[in-house]
This record gives structure tokens, sequence and C-alpha cells, in this order.
């Protein structure tokens, strides 16, 4: 009886802890990305900037995500208001989005490779490190952010959230909505500072 209540009291206590710390691990990345962004200021500044036409894909790498984060919100929505079924589906289709939306910045870096915008070697500039830079970093967090998505699908099929019990998936929405913002910042940085 008493192992029992030590591992309820324990799960109650990571359940109260894990918003928090998911704060506090979003916050950590998001100073990687301002001081990455920062750096990208200060160097441009320094001469020796090359500036090129960013590739149309990242437009609809933008659609996509942003598409795919108003389906984590109607399966967040759903989960709130009890109801549970066609939940999947929202997570289903966020993750083809997050899946596409990957593909389309594949796509864009060999749109970039065949202009000669390259990472590095003797042919790059900082202008295009920069680019793969900061868009491979985001590519590296969403990758988490799909693993998170499938688990969560998963589980909706398995009918294992239910009424109080929609911790993972709101964990989930959450990170998912910040790489959002995430790539919405660097999207809007990178169009707008060259």
């Amino acid at each position: 009886m008493e192992k029992a209540l030590y591992v309820s009291e324990l799960m109650a206590a990571r359940q109260k802890a894990a918003k928090p710390m998911l704060w506090l691990a979003m916050a950590s990345m998001a100073m990687i990305f301002a001081g990455l962004t920062s750096a990208y200021v200060v160097r441009a500044g320094n001469g020796n900037w090359l500036i090129f036409k960013m590739p149309a894909t990242f437009l609809i790498s933008t659609a996509l995500i942003t598409a795919s984060s108003l389906n984590m919100l109607a399966a967040s929505q759903k989960a709130k208001a009890g109801v549970f079924s066609g939940m999947a589906w929202y997570l289903f289709f966020t993750l083809v989005l997050g899946v596409a939306f990957t593909f389309c910045q594949l796509q864009a870096w060999a749109e970039l490779t065949a202009t000669g915008i390259v990472f590095g070697g003797k042919y790059s500039n900082a202008a295009g490190s920069f680019l793969y830079a900061l868009t491979g970093m985001h590519l590296f967090h969403l990758a988490g952010g799909l693993i998170a998505v499938l688990v969560t699908w998963i589980k909706s099929l398995g009918r294992k959230y239910s009424a109080g019990n929609t911790l993972g998936l709101e964990l989930c929405a959450m990170y998912w909505h910040f790489l959002t913002a995430v790539w919405l910042y660097l999207f809007l940085f990178l169009y707008f500072f060259r």
C-alpha cells in the first residue's frame, strides 16, 4: 500500500514538473536561436556578405508548418473539451504536414546549392552558412517534435488520453507551437534582414 502511494505521489510530482521543465527547455532553445541571429547581424555588418534570393520553397514550408500547428490546435481543443473522437486525425495531419515541411526545407537547401549557395568550403559565404546553420538547427529540433507528435498520435489511436489525462498531448502541443513560432521568426528574419 505504501509503495503504491509513493508511486502515485512520484507520478504527480513528475506531472507537476513537466510543463515548467518544458518551458525551461524552450527558453534555452530560444536563446540558441537568438544567439545565432545576433551573430548573423554582427557578421553581416562586417562586409563580404552575399545577398541572394530566398527560395520560394521556404514560403511553402511556412504555410505547411502553420497548417500543422492549426491541426495540433484543433487536436488540443478536442482534448480540452473531452471529445477524443477525431483527435487522432488532427494529430495524423499534424505529423504529415510536419514531414512535408521537412522535405520542403531539404528541397530549399537543394535549390540553394544549385545556385552556388553552399554551407562550407572554398565557395561558401557567411550569408549562406548562417542560413544553413539556422534552418538546420530548426530542423534538428523539429526532428524531436516529429517524434513527439508520432508518439502522441499512436497513444491517441490506443485511446490513452481521457478527461484529466492529456498531459502528453499538452506538452507535445506546446513544443510544436514553439517550433512553429521559431520558424516564423526565422523565416521573417532571413527574408527581411539581408
